[in-house]
């Protein structure tokens, strides 16, 4: 379930040495209150593949984080990733109504902040010197996705996860930046010409409450 052995210098957990060391983590993070972990199911292989995190939630102001992503190699190059972190943000803004979706990670931390941006999240600055660990100090760059960014969004994940983009042997067609951004200047004619989009959408992926 561990990201490659490079981007632990970026992660706030350390490698887990074996499955005992991770159920310790797993018994540990489960306390936390405000925090609620996630396991991403392939389906198709029926097993667990990765995991993330719901955290400093705010139901009150509508605001919450995904934090502590940790993808196995199983998800490279396969949309799956891509519709674990679709299908958290649609619960988010569909069916729970939050207003504020939020995505931090070490300003150094490149692959982090390259996914930030591909899944559409805005960057909104960094907070330099915000803490200290690993024995150095970090700056946490911020992104983040509002309710009025989601309609957009949506349809573009739906879009991009449509199975007319891929090829038959699982490549995309069109990235997912670009189709955000033609979804984004059909929905701005669409408002004065009333006309809807269409939206197709496939799921391989499941989320599972871990903790």
């Amino acid at each position: 379930m561990a990201p490659d052995h490079r981007d632990w210098t970026y992660m706030a957990a350390d490698p887990f040495t074996d499955a005992v060391d991770y159920r310790r983590y797993v018994r540990e993070v489960a306390q936390y209150p405000d925090r609620q972990d996630y396991a991403v199911i392939d389906r198709d292989a029926d097993k667990a593949v990765g995991t993330l995190s719901l955290m400093r939630q705010d139901p009150n102001n509508g605001v919450i984080e995904v934090g502590n992503v940790m993808f196995s190699p199983l998800l490279k190059r396969t949309p799956i990733s891509t519709e674990a972190q679709f299908r958290i943000m649609a619960y988010l803004f569909d069916d729970l109504g939050y207003r504020r979706y939020e995505w931090k990670c070490d300003s150094l931390n490149a692959p982090s902040r390259n996914a930030a941006q591909r899944l559409g999240f805005r960057f909104e600055g960094i907070f330099r010197q915000a803490m200290i660990y690993k024995g150095r100090s970090r700056g946490t760059a911020w992104y983040s996705i509002i309710d009025a960014d989601w309609p957009t969004l949506r349809q573009a994940f739906q879009e991009w996860l449509a199975p007319d983009n891929f090829t038959i042997d699982g490549r995309q067609r069109r990235a997912l930046s670009e189709i955000r951004a033609q979804v984004d200047r059909h929905r701005r004619a669409s408002r004065t010409t009333g006309l809807a989009m269409p939206s197709c959408f496939r799921c391989s992926a499941t989320l599972i409450r871990r903790t």
